[in-house]
């Protein structure tokens, strides 16, 4: 059961980062990266604008949607790493500074077919 749910998972972040890539034309820097403090599912440019995002896939409803699972505690950690990764990874990837950090969410409702996938930005 619960290698179903990674394989699920991993497949609502690669449909998220096609998303981002492909069709909001944002450039992906870091998928999955992690330090002591935690993980960041994706890691990407907007603009002038640093923005990590979490992203929780489903294949039901049955709990709630997956964007009602992302708490309060996890954005302000989400916050946190977004500061880190840009101290740790501003020289090895050669980053501008930017105007704006920004966490958004993605939801994916994978049930069957084709994904229904729900972006929200700035969710805190």
């Amino acid at each position: 059961m619960q290698n179903a749910a990674l394989t699920l998972g991993r497949k609502g972040e690669d449909f998220a980062a096609d998303h981002i890539d492909r069709v909001l034309g944002w450039r992906v820097l870091a998928r999955n990266w992690r330090c002591r403090a935690g993980e960041v599912d994706l890691v990407a440019i907007d603009g002038d604008t640093l923005v990590v995002v979490e992203v929780k896939t489903r294949g039901t409803t049955r709990a709630g949607h997956p964007l009602e699972s992302i708490t309060v505690k996890k954005v302000e950690n989400l916050r946190r790493l977004a500061l880190t990764f840009l101290v740790q990874c501003r020289e090895d990837l050669d980053l501008p500074y930017f105007a704006h950090v920004r966490i958004d969410a993605i939801g994916i409702l994978w049930n069957g077919g084709r994904p229904k996938l729900t972006h929200v930005r700035n969710v805190g």
